[in-house]
């Protein structure tokens, strides 16, 4: 059982950055995939970015990191844009690293990025 908490959301002006946490609890949790999805009001959740590769929306601004002494994955999210604003999750599977969110077993609550124009 994996347990993922997710902060650093927030409101931010466009062109401005924001990092983003995904802190996991449990057993093994260093030996699991994590990945970033976001759901926007009305839209479908969608992948964001994983440490092996990202969406192409984001590419170039996203990065993810991993800290394994703090169980813990970051979102650097630069050059943010209105469009990146959602509710962002991370996602944890022990075997999957695409970007089908169906796939992953361990979900966090979710973070509010808000970006203003």
């Amino acid at each position: 059982q994996v347990q993922l908490v997710e902060s650093g959301g927030g409101l931010v002006q466009a062109g401005g950055s924001l990092r983003l946490s995904c802190v996991g609890t449990g057993h093994a949790f260093n030996f699991y995939s994590v990945a970033w999805f976001r759901q926007a009001p009305g839209k479908e959740r969608e992948f964001v970015a994983h440490i092996l590769w990202s969406a192409d929306p984001v590419k170039g601004r996203f990065t993810v990191s991993r800290d394994n002494a703090k169980n813990t994955v970051y979102l650097q999210m630069d050059s943010l844009k209105p469009e990146d604003t959602a509710v962002y999750y991370c996602a944890a599977d022990r075997y999957y690293s695409g970007d089908d969110p169906d796939q992953y077993s361990y979900w966090g609550q979710g973070t509010q990025v808000t970006v203003s124009s």
